[in-house]
């Protein structure tokens, strides 16, 4: 038991930025709590048997627009994104691919639906961008 705890403690001083090159592979069921938007949601993720673990998942390879946008445009356009994902979303999901998101507390994946990459499905339908870095481009026009 000391040396568990000893263990946990020690894993508090470790920063996040050392595992941002690992990805885990696998396909892990979840559950989703709640969508934020059209690419941020929480799940309670299934790793193991008996395991459940809560956290935010940003879905990989896609922007869409801002709930808090710059314009009544974008605003419109993400609360749009975000009831289509929630749709997407019924009947449960898969996260493949998972790594630690950029900002931390979060992690990036993608996920997936009984329709397909929740991701691909916004972005052939307009309600997203492909999105593999840098600086991301505004929604409300000039």
């Amino acid at each position: 038991m000391v040396a568990l705890t000893f263990l946990s403690i020690l894993l508090l001083f470790i920063p996040v930025s050392s595992f941002a090159g690992e990805i885990v592979r696998g396909s892990i069921p979840a559950d989703v709590v709640s969508v934020y938007d059209g690419d941020t949601i929480t799940v309670n993720a299934h790793p193991w048997p008996g395991l459940t673990i809560r956290t935010a998942v940003r879905l990989r390879g896609i922007d869409t627009p801002e709930i808090r946008g710059k314009c009544a445009a974008e605003k419109t356009a993400a609360l749009a994104a975000r009831d289509r994902l929630a749709e997407l979303m019924v009947g449960g999901i898969h996260l493949e691919n998972i790594s630690f998101d950029k900002y931390g507390g979060r992690v990036d994946a993608d996920v997936i639906t009984a329709q397909g990459n929740a991701a691909q499905i916004l972005i052939k339908t307009r309600m997203g961008r492909d999105y593999r870095g840098g600086k991301r481009s505004g929604w409300c026009g000039s």
